[in-house]
């Protein structure tokens, strides 16, 4: 009887509304997932274009660098699965914190963006994304990973000043890597950063950071909505992984 319920406590924390990880709901979540970001990766590949020899690779775009941390998630929360295992578990809750919040930061930058202007963000010699791929691309993963989070995840305990700091490292962290992708390429994979100076990308950046750190406490008060979470302890400082 006591094993029975400490397996039960090792599946499902009490402010988890469904039991992860599991060979059931979850499981199919994570197939799912990855078969998506497969067919994702798949489409860089079979419709090439220049991006594909420049340096850097499709790694230069944000959108890819997302899908491939999001995919890191789901391959350790599909094999926490698999094997039951509560360490794996805690490793993808605490890859979710980085992961969750950017592929939001990254649905809300690109549509937002392509509804202004489509120019912003495809480059002239870019062949028009099908549909399917733009979707997989732009929407699939965070779709993913907030259901993920919602209903296969304690809640976050990250507090808010790691949060933005971890959001400001992954925000100049690209600005540096794109910069050094244009060294070696003299173009930039978004048409955007051709339009914008020093300062303006400093802003973009920023505020990119802040909207990402916005993101991760957004998604914190919606997991409490969907589970409850009246019990949650108070956010410690380098507590990732909802224990």
């Amino acid at each position: 009887m006591a094993t029975t319920m400490a397996d039960r406590l090792i599946r499902r924390h009490p402010l988890q509304r469904l039991e992860s990880p599991s060979r059931g709901a979850s499981a199919l979540l994570h197939a799912c997932g990855l078969a998506s970001f497969a067919y994702s990766f798949a489409y860089l590949v079979y419709n090439p274009n220049q991006i594909n020899d420049s340096y850097g690779w499709h790694m230069q775009y944000l959108t890819i660098i997302g899908l491939s941390l999001s995919t890191a998630t789901f391959v350790v929360g599909l094999s926490a699965d698999l094997t039951a295992s509560a360490r794996l578990f805690a490793v993808k809750n605490a890859l979710s914190v980085a992961s969750a919040p950017m592929e939001c930061l990254i649905t809300a930058l690109y549509w937002s963006l392509r509804a202004i202007d489509p120019s912003l963000v495809f480059p002239d010699w870019a062949p028009p994304l099908d549909p399917i791929a733009d979707f997989t691309f732009h929407a699939v993963p965070s779709i993913a990973l907030v259901a993920d989070l919602l209903f296969f995840s304690p809640p976050y305990t990250i507090a808010f000043l790691p949060s933005l700091v971890l959001s400001l490292v992954i925000a100049f962290g690209y600005w540096m890597w794109i910069e050094e992708c244009y060294r070696w390429n003299k173009f930039y994979p978004y048409p955007l950063f051709e339009k914008l100076d020093t300062m303006q990308r400093i802003g973009l950046f920023v505020g990119s950071a802040v909207t990402m750190t916005v993101a991760t406490g957004v998604l914190g008060w919606m997991h409490g909505v969907v589970n409850g979470g009246e019990e949650v302890k108070k956010a410690k400082s380098g507590n990732v992984k909802g224990e």
